[in-house]
Parts: C-alpha cells; sequence; structure tokens
C-alpha cells in the first residue's frame, strides 16, 4: 500500500468551493455543475475530490459524525520549478479569493515557500527548491 489514489476533501459549499479550484486555480474537471453531490478534479498524478462535509463525517460515523474546526494537522502541497512560479500562483490563489497565510520567502530548509488557505481554511503550501526533480507527470522525486 504505497499510493494514494485520492485525496477527499470536506467542503461546507460545493459551488463556493468548485469556483475556487475550478474557476480560480484552474483545476481540470469533466463536471460542468456548480452543486454535484461529488466532484473530481484531475491532477497529474493523485486525484482531488471535493465532497460536503457534514456528508464526509457521516460516512465516516453514521451515528457519531466527528465535529470540530481550525487547522488539523494537515497541509497539501503544489510543487513549483521556479521562485516566479511560487509567486505567481500565490498571486492566482488570491485573486481566486483564498487568504494568504504567509507570503512566499526563504525558508528554514533552504527553498522559498508561502502558503494560502482556501475557502474551507485547508492550507497549501507552494514552494520551490533548486533541489526538486520532477519526472515525466510533474510528480516530484525524492
Amino acid at each position: 500500500m504505497n499510493r494514494i489514489n485520492l485525496i477527499c476533501l470536506g467542503v461546507r459549499s460545493m459551488e463556493k468551493a468548485i469556483r475556487f479550484y475550478k474557476d480560480g486555480l484552474g483545476f481540470q474537471t469533466d463536471e460542468t455543475s456548480y452543486s454535484p453531490n461529488v466532484i473530481f478534479f484531475n491532477t497529474s498524478g493523485t486525484k482531488l475530490e471535493l465532497y460536503p462535509l457534514n456528508l464526509l463525517a457521516k460516512d465516516i460515523d453514521d451515528e457519531n459524525p466527528p465535529a470540530g474546526s481550525g487547522f488539523a494537522g494537515i497541509t497539501l502541497a503544489y510543487n513549483a520549478k521556479s521562485r516566479a512560479e511560487v509567486d505567481q500562483v500565490i498571486e492566482l490563489a488570491k485573486q481566486a479569493g483564498a487568504e494568504i497565510g504567509k507570503q512566499p520567502q526563504e525558508a528554514f530548509w533552504g527553498g522559498y515557500s508561502g502558503y494560502f488557505k482556501d475557502p474551507d481554511g485547508y492550507y497549501w503550501e507552494v514552494a520551490y527548491s533548486e533541489h526538486f526533480a520532477f519526472d515525466e507527470n510533474d510528480m516530484l522525486i525524492f
């Protein structure tokens, strides 16, 4: 079991989340509706799924769905191929309505990165390092 096929984000508003990811950030999907039961975005490698938060919680435990809000100790990442791309993606996210959590800057690990928060509070790191290498599917090679 050394694979992640899908990352599912529970969202409070499908329409708002779809507008952010599809229209704002340019994520690709065949879905045309802004109010589907579920939506899948095609990315290089792993698919991104959006699903109503309350239904996701009920799917975990119908009798006692997990509740809560705030930082859950998870971030998503977009690894860029240049410092300029980091700045461009952070600006794109800002134009799409994201809250910028950390402006791009030199990172303690020797790279360059910043953070934005999507409409449901999920944090995305946008990072670059001269040591990053990518395969033919734009997946990061370590």
